[in-house]
Order: structure tokens, then sequence, then C-alpha cells
């Protein structure tokens, strides 16, 4: 089997050893993805502002591993405040369109008080969907 690792270049994938999105055909795994900016770093102070980031950074990750959100197949939420939650499910629903995925909401504190959502997806590759 050839697995593919996917780097997107944050300072954070070699700090911690991980990378963004691994291929084991015929499944993509992306990492959890907090909403820092992924030009500047940035971490808004707004919870659709990050859901947005997050959403463009897997997005990033799914084209260069030869996927899309249409063949996301499964996706975990970690939110650590519950009302921040619902803000961020029309950006959620415009993402998955027609095709949701299989889903789950965990309520847990992420690794920096300041991040308001960590979104982590599994796809099948698009030539086997």
């Amino acid at each position: 089997m050839t697995i593919t690792r996917i780097a997107s270049g944050a300072p954070w994938e070699a700090k911690v050893g991980y990378c963004r999105a691994v291929v084991a055909a015929p499944f993509v795994f992306v990492s959890g993805t907090v909403g820092r900016n992924p030009e500047t770093g940035e971490l808004p102070t707004d919870v659709t502002a990050q859901c947005a980031n997050a959403l463009a950074i897997i997005a990033r990750a799914l084209a260069q591993a030869g996927s899309d959100f249409a063949h996301v197949v499964r996706v975990t939420y970690y939110v650590p405040n519950r009302a921040d939650f619902e803000p961020c499910w029309p950006q959620l629903r415009a993402a998955f369109g027609t095709n949701p995925p299989a889903s789950t909401v965990i309520f847990a504190n992420l690794i920096d008080p300041a991040m308001k959502i960590e979104i982590e997806v599994t796809a099948v590759l698009r030539a086997t969907a």
C-alpha cells in the first residue's frame, strides 16, 4: 500500500510530529484543523471566521489529496463552548451540500483557549467514490 503524506507547512506539524493529511487509498485522513488564517497564521476571535479558515485549510488538503467535500464520509467537530457550534452550521451545510457525511461533535477543550472549533475529516478519493 502506498501512503502519501501532505504537509501544509504550518509550524505545528514539525513541532508536534504530524501532517495535514494522509492518503492511504482509497481514504484521505485530514488532521484536526483549527481556524488560523492559512496565510497569516492569525487566529480570529470569532467562531465563524475560525470555522471558515478551518474549512479553507481542509479544502486545500483534500484537493491536494485528490478529493473534496463531496467525498467526505466522516467529520468530527471539537468545540469547547456548545454555544459556538450552531453559528457554524450554515457554513458546514454549504461545505457539504447534498453530500453530508456521518458526523460527531465533541465538546472539549482545545490546545489553545482562544481556539473555538477544530474539524477533522475522513474522505475517499474522487476516483474511488
